[in-house]
């Protein structure tokens, strides 16, 4: 590819590749985190009303209400809140709110592979912490001094979460750095951090809506932190899109924080079928990774993972395989309905019996 026009910043640049989106035939797709069930009816509802003849004038810039209810929700000030087009804008816009080139900034070798592209997108010095050999958290390595550190919790891939007690170690050890604790999984079973706030100044929670809220369609996410600190964030997004959520998902978004019946109902359900997807696979000669996230992190001895995946595909299964050398043989299972993952199963009692 010729690149002579494009900037020097991103001639190297490799960017994020998110899951397969099929175009061409219907699958069971299990490889991207999507909620299985639809948003709740208070959010349709919503997103109906706010479609009328205000969609010419621009939405507010500061997603003043959102902000107001998710506050409530979380028992904060709106202050305290901060409002983007889904989490992974938040996390951009935090890395370069809070993360200065010559100061390195740490996150975990295996973790949401969005996190080295910030790095090299806004010339970040960065190193990935390698996980322990059982992909357990080393805390100890992100007590030493940094300029910045972000940890997913739970884990992408792995769903493994790391307890509150040793995430205020990590905050303890550098009251002078922020740590970003990214929560898109939490809502299926980890402890938020979100109770640390109020203790910690250099903690920034990080939130989506596409997950447990089943609006990845939509694009709503938040960060959570100190009133000074969500100014930074503010200050980067005034510098670069004033508007980045439209009427329409203002106004779902508003209503899925509301609606905390379905939200609860929408969760119990995807852990359930996680702990019996887990079981099952576990009677098929599979090592599942115990998860706090609405996915599984899986491998057999019999079969590798690209091998693997291929092979669910070819039967009408999406799953997600990682190109990364410690977890060439493992792959991350979203769950879906108890029909999906029933059928995943059977996928995979297929493919071992050859």
């Amino acid at each position: 590819m010729d690149k002579r026009f494009w900037s020097g910043r991103i001639q190297d640049l490799e960017p994020y590749i998110p899951g397969e989106q099929p175009k061409d035939r219907v699958f069971i797709k299990l490889n991207t985190n999507e909620n299985p069930y639809p948003p709740s009816p208070k959010v349709l509802e919503a997103i109906r009303s706010a479609a009328d003849e205000t969609l010419r004038l621009y939405p507010d810039p500061e997603a003043s209400q959102l902000r107001q209810t998710i506050a409530e929700y979380h028992g904060l000030t709106p202050e305290q809140v901060f409002c983007g087009n889904g989490s992974d804008e938040v996390l951009g816009l935090c890395f370069y709110a809070f993360f200065s080139p010559g100061r390195r900034v740490i996150f975990p070798d295996i973790t949401y592979s969005f996190y080295p592209v910030y790095a090299h997108l806004f010339q970040l010095d960065f190193e990935e912490i390698p996980l322990n050999e059982d992909f357990s958290f080393p805390v100890e390595k992100f007590l030493r001094g940094s300029g910045g550190a972000v940890v997913c919790n739970p884990n992408a891939p792995t769903g493994r979460t790391l307890p509150l007690e040793e995430i205020c170690r990590i905050l303890e050890a550098d009251l002078n750095r922020v740590v970003i604790v990214d929560e898109a999984y939490a809502d299926f079973g980890a402890r938020s951090a979100v109770e640390l706030l109020n203790r910690y100044p250099n903690l920034v929670t990080v939130h989506t809506l596409s997950k447990s809220r089943s609006l990845a369609g939509m694009r709503v996410g938040y960060a959570l932190g100190s009133p000074e600190v969500m100014a930074a964030v503010r200050c980067v997004k005034n510098s670069f899109n004033s508007y980045p959520l439209d009427r329409l998902a203002l106004a779902a978004g508003e209503a899925a924080i509301r609606d905390v019946e379905y939200f609860e109902e929408s969760r119990r359900k995807v852990i359930a079928t996680r702990e019996r997807t887990t079981a099952r696979l576990r009677e098929l000669g599979f090592f599942v990774h115990d998860s706090n996230a609405n996915f599984i992190f899986i491998t057999h001895p019999a079969v590798g993972g690209k091998e693997l995946q291929q092979s669910l595909r070819d039967r009408g299964v999406l799953v997600r395989w990682f190109d990364k050398p410690r977890i060439r043989d493992y792959l991350r299972v979203s769950i879906g309905t108890d029909q999906e993952m029933e059928a995943m199963c059977r996928a995979c009692q297929d493919i071992l019996k050859g």
